[in-house]
């Protein structure tokens, strides 16, 4: 028998196979449909499915909902790949390489124009409170990535900085997710705002993880190359505390592979995480790892009422917060 999490996910999958964005000219509308079909975790409708089943039990009612939640994300994701050259994308070519930058470009805008077109069939009651949130997280995600890539000009860019840019980036979209389907769901301010927090504290653990797993995960689990942040020079979590921890001789040996252009990539990487290690950075990162998921948890516990829709949705968030890749 099915568990709950895989007819959540078949309703999200054939959902996503009706959506079509539209016919002519297909160069603007095939990739949008290629994207959406790439797979990935399809996290964020699954959110908008959980919490909605935490108050309700007519689920599929909003699954069209929920897919233009995923749709948004896409958008983001196609325009992201566009502003980073991304060549891949879940293992295939990205939109840009595959048809080309304009193309993308107006293939993503459409799946924005798409995305506020399924949300315009919400009931009256629902539409208002539903736009006026989504308008502030569609900003806040936007604010995010222009911080992003300002920081790639700024040379010393604080932890809090970092933080509140990761939290606009990517974690408020989780926190979205999840107030989405409270308020579909008709459930209180109370209960839309923990649900809220604990979106958007467990998304800030979730890129922190990210951040630490780029540099240290199984080379044979993460699916990708291990160190590229560290080859980038990227402002991750765990490069920001070393610069601020690093002083004297440790410091100087940083700052050479920060500077160093022609290098051993292996080698760069294994430099910096042995700095990282001797600066004690994967232990102080898992810490802060762990104190979002702690608030985010104390956030959900503020949720009533208690049932196994609520079991349901710790289980789901737990298995989360333990992946390794």
């Amino acid at each position: 028998m099915p568990s709950v999490f895989d007819t959540y996910q078949g309703w999200i999958e054939r959902e996503i196979k009706k959506q079509k964005f539209g016919k002519d000219p297909a160069s603007l509308y095939e990739p949008a449909r290629y994207l959406m079909r790439l797979g990935g975790k399809r996290l964020r409708p699954m959110l908008v499915l959980l919490s909605y089943s935490l108050f309700k039990t007519d689920i599929k009612r909003i699954v069209p909902y929920a897919v233009a939640v995923e749709a948004f994300h896409n958008f983001t994701l196609m325009h992201d790949d566009i502003m980073d050259n991304a060549p891949l994308r879940r293992g295939k070519e990205t939109v840009h390489k595959k048809w080309n930058v304009s193309t993308a470009i107006l293939s993503g805008d459409v799946m924005l124009v798409k995305v506020y077109e399924m949300f315009g069939t919400l009931p009256a009651e629902d539409l208002k409170a539903v736009m006026k949130a989504f308008n502030t997280c569609a900003a806040n995600v936007c604010e995010g990535q222009q911080w992003d890539m300002a920081f790639e000009n700024i040379q010393d860019v604080t932890v809090a900085q970092y933080l509140n840019m990761i939290k606009l980036k990517t974690a408020v979209l989780l926190g979205f997710s999840l107030e989405l389907g409270a308020i579909l769901a008709g459930a209180s301010e109370e209960n839309r705002k923990s649900l809220r927090d604990f979106g958007t504290n467990i998304g800030i653990g979730f890129q922190l993880k990210d951040d630490l797993l780029d540099a240290y995960a199984d080379p044979e689990k993460f699916g990708k190359q291990v160190g590229g942040d560290i080859l980038a020079n990227k402002k991750t979590y765990l490069l920001i505390r070393a610069l601020e921890r690093a002083s004297g001789k440790t410091r100087q040996e940083l700052l050479h592979w920060l500077a160093a252009k022609k290098l051993s990539k292996k080698e760069k990487v294994e430099a910096v995480k042995s700095i990282y290690d001797v600066l004690g950075i994967p232990d102080d990162t898992g810490k802060k790892i762990n104190q979002y998921f702690d608030r985010g948890f104390t956030s959900l516990k503020g949720v009533q009422p208690k049932t196994t829709a609520n079991q349901r949705l710790q289980e789901f968030a737990k298995a989360l917060i333990a992946r390794q890749v």
